[in-house]
């Protein structure tokens, strides 16, 4: 571009005339300075007319997106948030998909216009609406997903990540959204705990699982927080953990075998004195790491789970032995505690009027369209993995990559992706 149109009334002029999106995007990435594309992009028309005001959200896409994520991102560039709200609903995926970049810098650039006008909460909707009609289904991971579930959490309205969150990723597409390995990373480490905070507990258990086991030669951080949240969410939700995949890195649980997390698994959920005392001592280091919240709740449902092993060895118990052996005090709590537990479906007992409680086994309550339904779900679960398992078998990268494995190669994050430190959306007050 010649020196004399480097001014944005040429670059509208050419918003608006070209008919050649790919000659369009090409000109505003590659043809104007790289130190100076930016500003330009930020600067005012001749006129003073804001230039967003004069194009059409819809038509116009591309240039909008390249002008807007520049203003979003400059300081002294306001953009008015009804512009920006109306053009995450009203904008063309096709167009918007020729520069991805610009998309992630847009997602980034309502975050900042959100926390300079003290009001996270607003960007929720246009980040929601931006990644509902960018990707072309649900299945696709962009970098937005994880902007939008720091943002939900930072809003603390966890609920609305739910749409998204419950659409398993599929597919992964660089062309798409440039991704990095750590966008995988933390966006399933934000969906398991918005899931979490929600106490969707199975399903803040898959995504913590998701981020834990993602491959790598060396784990990265953000893994070992995950694996720690994850032990925790099971504890809650089934009073013990499990093992992890084998595919999992070892590291991870040699690293959490020398925490107090172990301690703290070993003493669940029958040592309850142990609980306490290591409450009391490692409160600080639980709270360094955002996980009081869920370590307090860990705790509370001890009982519940020390009374669920008591039903597989005793048929009847009184009142007050379960007193004793859950560790609570008063006959009242115990007996409100069991009922809770009945209602729950965590176990099936009946209390009789002198206080005699008779567990039995509990009946099964599954109809038949739950039975189809969850076999409908497998079916296309499974389909689904045999398509991308064909697909990966024909990457000419994954070959290469199998390959190089073979001869003694690796696959490594690099030292960006390595490292993560914990920011201000890891907040622990939500679990309280």
């Amino acid at each position: 571009m010649a020196p004399d149109s480097l001014s944005l009334d040429r670059i509208l002029n050419d918003i608006t005339t070209t008919t050649n999106l790919a000659s369009l995007n090409h000109t505003l990435k590659n043809g104007l300075p790289k130190e100076s594309r930016e500003t330009i992009l930020s600067s005012p028309l001749a006129s003073n007319q804001d230039p967003l005001t004069i194009l059409d959200m819809r038509q116009n896409t591309l240039g909008v997106l390249y002008i807007m994520s520049a203003r979003l991102n400059t300081t002294n560039a306001p953009v008015p948030p009804n512009l920006v709200t109306n053009f995450c609903h009203n904008f063309l995926p096709e167009q918007a998909r020729l520069a991805p970049e610009r998309v992630t810098m847009l997602a980034k650039g309502i975050m900042r216009l959100a926390s300079q006008h003290n009001n996270i909460s607003w960007a929720v909707d246009p980040l929601q609406n931006l990644l509902a009609r960018y990707p072309p289904d649900r299945s696709y991971l962009t970098t937005i997903h994880p902007i939008f579930l720091q943002t939900c959490l930072m809003a603390n309205q966890p609920t609305a990540a739910l749409p998204v969150l419950r659409h398993p990723i599929a597919n992964i597409s660089t062309a798409l959204s440039d991704l990095t390995y750590n966008d995988n990373l933390i966006y399933h480490y934000l969906g398991g705990m918005a899931l979490a905070v929600l106490k969707r507990w199975a399903e803040a258990e898959e995504y913590f699982e998701i981020c834990v086991t993602a491959p790598g030669a060396v784990p990265a951080a953000l893994q070992f927080e995950a694996l720690k949240k994850l032990r925790l969410v099971q504890l809650i939700s089934r009073g013990a953990v499990s093992p992890l995949p084998k595919y999992a890195h070892g590291s991870l649980s040699r690293l959490l075998k020398n925490s107090v997390y172990t301690d703290l698994i070993n003493a669940y959920p029958q040592n309850t004195e142990r609980l306490h005392m290591l409450l009391d001592k490692e409160k600080q280091a639980f709270s360094s790491d955002r996980n009081l919240g869920l370590v307090l709740q860990v705790i509370d449902r001890a009982p519940r789970w020390t009374l669920k092993k008591l039903t597989a060895t005793y048929v009847t118990l009184g009142l007050g032995d379960i007193a004793r052996v859950v560790g609570i005090s008063s006959e009242d709590e115990v007996r409100a505690l069991i009922l809770s537990m009945i209602e729950t479906g965590d176990i099936s007992a009946q209390i009789s009027a002198s206080g005699t409680v008779t567990f039995s086994d509990p009946p099964p309550q599954f109809t038949k369209e739950e039975v189809d339904t969850v076999l409908y779900d497998a079916q296309r679960q499974s389909d689904v993995l045999e398509a991308l398992e064909l697909e990966t078998a024909r990457s000419k990268e994954f070959i290469n990559k199998a390959v190089k494995s073979q001869d003694g190669g690796s696959w490594a994050a690099n030292t960006e992706e390595e490292m993560y430190s914990l920011s201000a959306w890891d907040n622990d007050s939500m679990f309280g």
